[in-house]
């Protein structure tokens, strides 16, 4: 397991598997799926802000080298290779795949060992789907869904698929009715891969258990943002003082607070 500094490193045990776990804080449990290519530096930036904001960071490494710079020729072979791995099932309009079950056992893992509530999940990008899948979990308590980008496809379904099973989605739809749920998603308005029919369909299927944040990314956008601009809490984070992206940011550690710290 390669060294990430500041994060003590740990394994997770699946199902006969080893998975490379980076934990950092202290506080409720929030499990952080990194973005592709992996847990890159602003990746790790971010969970040590959710660390230093009063809570337990376990972020599991799924893909690539944990502390490498993001590069786009990175990127691109880090994508391929976990496009083909079936646990990801990431042409899937309609199915989770076998990833969420791994990561719902690390959630209730997390709340076992933090206590409290429960617990919160942030998916970005590649993984930002499974925060939803993961709310079927009763431990999780704070679903955040940063640019969900499965399933991956230019058609209709999958432009506006949740990457999630319609049993899985009815359970999550039960609790925003029954327990006041609420779910997280964060998108700039020109993202071509989290485009905007994902958010037309989680507010027709949440209501109003669905917090949506969408940040203007149009040409010439009054933030400065291009127009390419996709990973609003790590990459394109314009670390300014009221920055609509540390706005979002703000909001996220806000979310967690309300959601999982008791009293």
């Amino acid at each position: 397991m390669m060294s990430l500094p500041g994060f003590i490193e740990e394994g997770f045990r699946y199902l006969g598997e080893d998975w490379p776990l980076y934990v950092r804080g202290s506080g409720p449990g929030v499990v952080i799926m990194h973005e592709v290519p992996g847990i890159y530096p602003e990746v790790a930036e971010f969970a040590t802000k959710v660390a230093d904001a009063g809570f337990t960071v376990f972020m599991p490494s799924l893909f690539g080298t944990p502390g490498k710079p993001f590069s786009a020729t990175y990127a691109a072979t880090q994508i391929a290779r976990a496009c083909i791995r079936r646990e990801f099932a990431a042409f899937e309009a309609n199915s989770s795949g076998p990833m969420a079950d791994m990561l719902r056992s690390l959630c209730r893992y997390a709340h076992e060992r933090c206590g409290g509530p429960g617990v919160g999940a942030l998916g970005m990008c590649f993984t930002g789907n499974f925060a939803l899948a993961l709310a079927v979990e009763p431990s999780v308590l704070a679903p955040v869904m940063c640019q969900p980008s499965l399933p991956i496809g230019a058609t209709a379904e999958a432009r506006a698929g949740l990457h999630i099973s319609p049993a899985e989605l009815e359970t999550v739809k039960i609790r925003v009715q029954q327990e006041d749920l609420k779910v997280l998603g964060l998108r700039f308005t020109h993202d071509l891969m989290c485009p905007k029919a994902k958010f037309e369909r989680l507010h027709d299927e949440l209501g109003e258990g669905f917090e949506a944040i969408e940040i203007n990314s149009e040409p010439f956008n009054p933030h400065g943002l291009p127009l390419s601009a996709h990973s609003v809490l790590t990459r394109h984070l314009v670390d300014r003082e009221g920055h609509p992206t540390v706005q979002a940011l703000e909001r996220v550690l806000g979310f967690f607070r309300e959601r999982l710290v008791a009293g």
